[in-house]
């Protein structure tokens, strides 16, 4: 209550235009602020995703169907933009984390600890899903943890093939729905083309997500993301489903790892060479054209990060 109190002064002291000395408890360190928001952020996609998911199982159709998973993590990824995003750009997934460093809006220094906070989020999330589904997962399985069958739940926390997928199929799936993901982000970014309104980039990025859902969905869940998928698999071989969870699909736990890691980077090489670089000069040369670049730049760089599932 005394914060509280203290946060409404704080607040009446400033349209006052009173000067008030703000503590200095934030933190300094760039590092641990873009780690810290990144884990965040990635918790929030993943509990909301994870949470569609269970709810839709778990209910067998009572509170929800197919969209209502694919709306899940469309949602949680708008959601996890709004955390993260002018902190750590809100990747919330390896491969969009890659494709900045490759195309050099991201440093490689930084890419270990984007993908050690995305896993770090990942796997917590999948752990809080598990506590607050607890009853409802073992009422429904009736206590046997299973990763296929009639009664399956580690599908709940990780995506699998369904059946008539082979893993050539489900490797060209993985790759094409991530190039995709990463097409649209780069467009969505161009501030010389047609790119997301200001302000209303984390909704439309989870409407690509769920776009993607409802169209290249079906054949293995849409991972489009290695940390989103191997830490909660990580999580279930823990949690009691053990190591079936890499063997089922024929060994399927890899594809989601590096599929999309490729994708990712064709995907947005491929709006680079066909739109970014033809873009024509803007009017004006000399400096007036370099610090348009520099703005367009940053930008891109703010905008093109968030993201996804």
């Amino acid at each position: 209550m005394k914060d509280l109190v203290q946060s409404v002064e704080l607040g009446v002291s400033k349209r006052k235009g009173v000067k008030v000395t703000r503590p200095r408890v934030w933190l300094q360190n760039e590092a641990v602020r873009v780690g810290l928001a990144e884990t965040l952020c990635t918790y929030v996609m993943m509990a909301f995703g994870l949470g569609s998911v269970a709810q839709v199982v778990t209910g067998q159709g009572a509170f929800g169907q197919y969209l209502s998973i694919n709306l899940g993590f469309g949602l949680g990824v708008a959601m996890g933009v709004h955390v993260g995003g002018k902190v750590s750009g809100a990747h919330m997934n390896a491969a969009v984390s890659l494709a900045m460093c490759v195309f050099g809006r991201l440093g490689w220094k930084m890419l270990p600890l984007y993908v050690l906070a995305q896993l770090l989020g990942s796997f917590l999330a999948a752990g809080t899903i598990y506590a607050v589904y607890y009853e409802a997962i073992h009422d429904y399985c009736g206590g046997n943890l299973t990763v296929t069958g009639a009664k399956a739940t580690a599908g709940i926390f990780a995506t699998y093939p369904v059946p008539y997928l082979s893993i050539p199929a489900g490797f060209i799936d993985q790759v094409f729905g991530t190039a995709m993901l990463l097409l649209c982000l780069m467009a969505l970014a161009d501030q010389k083309n047609k790119p997301a309104a200001t302000g209303h980039e984390p909704i439309v990025v989870g409407l690509l997500v769920l776009l993607i859902g409802i169209s290249l969905g079906s054949n293995s869940g849409y991972a489009i993301n290695p940390t989103r998928d191997i830490a909660p698999r990580v999580f279930t071989a823990i949690a009691g489903w053990g190591t079936d969870v890499f063997r089922a699909g024929n060994g399927w736990w890899w594809v989601p790892l590096v599929a999309p890691s490729i994708g990712g980077v064709l995907g947005a090489g491929l709006y680079r060479v066909m739109v970014e670089m033809h873009h024509p000069p803007p009017s004006g040369q000399g400096k007036g054209l370099l610090e348009e670049e520099t703005v367009t730049l940053e930008k891109q760089e703010n905008i093109c990060a968030n993201e996804c599932v």
